[in-house]
């Protein structure tokens, strides 16, 4: 639904039922998994979870609306911009898979294999020591941390490829983080079924990242006694010198914001 931006008022509805991008059937209720605005046009870039297709709707006509459809994979969830704003990097979780889409041309860049169900949220970007701009993405489904290059005019042979691996704690994860000020790159396991990683956060050193990572134990510095403690979202403030963690407990139970320092990784 395209809504006015002042009123709210609903302007016109845009259907996303249709084929499925590999199985050719018909879904007549997809989900729509993300919504980002583009950079280069007046534009929206909508994820059609099931059927795998990302859609380009422009608004720039209201009453004629220009919508562009884009074969992914299915299926669909969350994904960010690259440090250009120029790319958009989504996952296609149950394919395994990143798609990326040229947003000012409105066409399907690559199809990159990762792990297993990558969860990026937005992702994360920064410079690679030896590949260059990269955007990262973890997992839910394996400890692995995939680097991408995302540099096809300063480095083309890396980019759109996996240029990185990394070993995290384990699978599990659902958010990654890092900020333009910070040497830090921030890898949460909510989910793990172990509690010693869920409870805790890996840092990788970004200029060394042939190193293994540190374990900060976030909810234990939480002292909340009993619960799952699950840790989850790095949020940087502005200055990028603060790391904000939620912990998640039960209903019945205590949760917590945790404050780090990013420099010295204490809390």
């Amino acid at each position: 639904v395209i809504m006015d931006g002042f009123t709210l008022e609903p302007l016109k509805i845009v259907s996303t039922r249709g084929m499925t991008v590999d199985t050719q059937e018909f879904h007549p209720r997809p989900r729509v998994a993300a919504i980002v605005a583009s950079h280069q046009h007046p534009e929206f870039i909508v994820n059609v979870k099931e059927t795998g297709k990302i859609v380009m709707v422009n608004y720039e006509d209201i009453n004629n609306l220009k919508v562009t459809n884009i074969d992914a994979a299915r299926f669909l969830h969350d994904g960010g911009w690259d440090s250009t704003q120029r790319y958009f990097l989504t996952a296609a979780n149950k394919s395994n898979k990143i798609a990326v889409v040229d947003s000012k041309e409105d066409k399907l860049t690559a199809l990159i294999d990762v792990g297993a169900i990558p969860h990026p949220g937005r992702g994360a970007n920064f410079i690679d020591p030896e590949f260059g701009p990269v955007w990262a993405t973890s997992h839910l489904g394996d400890a692995s941390i995939v680097l991408i290059g995302t540099d096809p005019e300063g480095h083309s042979d890396q980019a759109w490829k996996v240029v990185r691996s990394l070993k995290g704690q384990g699978g599990g994860s659902l958010f990654i983080k890092t900020h333009p000020n910070s040497k830090n790159l921030y890898v949460d396991t909510a989910l793990n079924p172990d509690p010693k990683i869920s409870q805790s956060v890996a840092v990788f050193d970004i200029g060394d990242l042939e190193a293994a990572p540190k374990v900060l134990p976030i909810a234990e510095w939480a002292e909340l006694g009993e619960g799952p403690q699950r840790v989850v979202q790095p949020e940087y403030n502005k200055n990028g010198d603060e790391v904000w963690f939620s912990v998640w407990n039960g209903k019945e139970q205590q949760s917590a914001l945790v404050i780090v320092d990013d420099k010295t990784l204490t809390l």
